[in-house]
């Protein structure tokens, strides 16, 4: 090794080759850094991708927020709307207070308040001691005639036989004229008194039956069937049919309604009465069930106003009766119009049957077709159905059965047998 100026040493040309041959070209450098960059690039690119994948694949097996609505039968959107409304009471077109025709003790009293009694059935019954008695003088008079009746025909049929005779000998000159007359007198006599105690008999037998009718008239019964909501007289008490002044005499016994003539007496203002008709559909709410509707309807208007009110009175009838609508029940009637024939005909009147109404919303197309999604647990089954009329944001629709569920407003991720969650407050 060759030594150079003082204290320095002289490179080695083997070492400085070696050198040379470690160092890399500037443009080898450049290759390798675009090489490395792109294994970066493709790096992040798959990442991008992998995680997409995944995304996806839990967006499908996720829930999807749906709100859900009922397909109801078509023919159940119609409703009539309400034109009036008036007030009034529950009021009985049968109606008694029984009473006794004749005056009279009360004997026996055979019916509490609230009972149900049919017609004919006993209520009362009054002292019939004097009754009882004026008929066993009626039915002795009426033997007594009879008896003398039978007396007279025999008394005649025995004359009758003595002019037969004397007619027979009257020609042999066996008897004299004087005593065929005589015969013929006492015969025709008689048969005058025979008619006569016939009629006798007649009037007896009438007396017998007017005996009669007075003791019957101290059995007090039901006029017709019904309830008892009112008993005013007790045993002991005395009863007339007419009022006679006297603080202790009753005119009426109880209080019989029948309950199936129960209907709704209501003034309707005289402005308004021109909106309503007889036959015309109504509903009725008693004050004492306010969230009970009862279908009702007009029976008829009374010709007749309340100058003092300025109300004409309507008759409403019950559709069907129930125990629990009870008289002077106070009541609110509203008086129902039929909806337009249009909306009739679009609400069931016109379409086929099976058709069922569903919110439009719950109709999309999904490849062409008109479909609804079903709720079915948590999934949403797709299911193709025949559109048909709208009317306002409801839709006819034939292929699925009044009650399903659906699904509204599908989103347009949502496919068949895809998962869903009912929005809380949705049944």
């Amino acid at each position: 090794m060759r030594s150079g100026a003082k204290g320095e040493m002289a490179p080695d040309p083997d070492k400085a080759q070696l050198l040379s041959q470690l160092r890399i070209d500037p443009s080898q450098r450049e290759e390798i850094t675009k090489g490395n960059r792109k294994w970066w690039v493709m790096g992040g690119i798959g990442i991008v991708v992998i995680g997409a994948a995944a995304a996806l694949l839990l967006t499908r097996n996720s829930a999807i927020e749906v709100s859900e609505a009922t397909a109801v039968a078509a023919a159940a959107s119609a409703q009539p709307m309400t034109i009036l409304q008036a007030t009034g009471y529950v009021t009985a077109e049968r109606e008694a207070t029984v009473s006794s025709q004749i005056p009279g003790e009360l004997s026996q009293v055979d019916v509490q308040e609230g009972e149900y009694v049919h017609r004919g059935q006993v209520l009362a019954r009054l002292d019939d001691s004097a009754q009882h008695a004026a008929l066993e003088q009626a039915n002795a008079q009426l033997a007594a005639a009879q008896a003398q009746l039978r007396q007279y025909q025999v008394q005649l049929a025995q004359s009758r036989r003595d002019l037969l005779r004397d007619e027979a000998l009257i020609g042999q000159h066996l008897v004299s004229e004087q005593a065929l007359e005589t015969a013929q007198t006492q015969a025709a006599a008689l048969a005058a008194q025979v008619l006569s105690q016939q009629r006798a008999v007649a009037v007896a037998r009438a007396g017998v039956q007017g005996a009669r009718v007075q003791e019957d008239y101290t059995i007090i019964r039901a006029p017709f069937t019904g309830v008892v909501v009112d008993k005013a007289a007790q045993m002991g008490e005395m009863i007339s049919p007419l009022f006679g002044g006297g603080g202790f005499t009753q005119t009426g016994i109880a209080t019989i309604v029948d309950m199936s003539s129960l209907e709704v007496d209501v003034d309707v203002n005289e402005a308004y009465i021109h909106r309503v008709r007889p036959g015309q559909p109504a509903t009725a709410v008693l004050d004492a069930y306010p969230d009970w509707s009862i279908p009702a309807h007009v029976i008829a208007i009374v010709p007749t106003a309340d100058k003092s009110k300025a109300t004409v009175k309507v008759r409403v009838a019950f559709q069907k009766l129930d125990s629990r609508i009870l008289p002077d029940m106070g009541v609110r009637v509203s008086f129902l119009e039929e909806a337009p024939k249009e909306a009739a005909g679009a609400a069931g009147g016109s379409l086929p049957a099976g058709t069922v109404w569903v919110p439009a919303s719950a109709v999309v197309q999904r490849d062409g077709r008109s479909v609804v999604f079903l709720v079915q647990g948590d999934r949403a089954r797709e299911t193709a159905v025949i559109p048909g009329a709208t009317e306002g944001d409801l839709r006819a629709v034939q292929g699925i059965a009044a009650g399903t569920a659906v699904v509204q407003s599908p989103p347009a991720r949502l496919g068949d047998g895809g998962r869903i969650a009912v929005k809380s407050g949705q049944g």
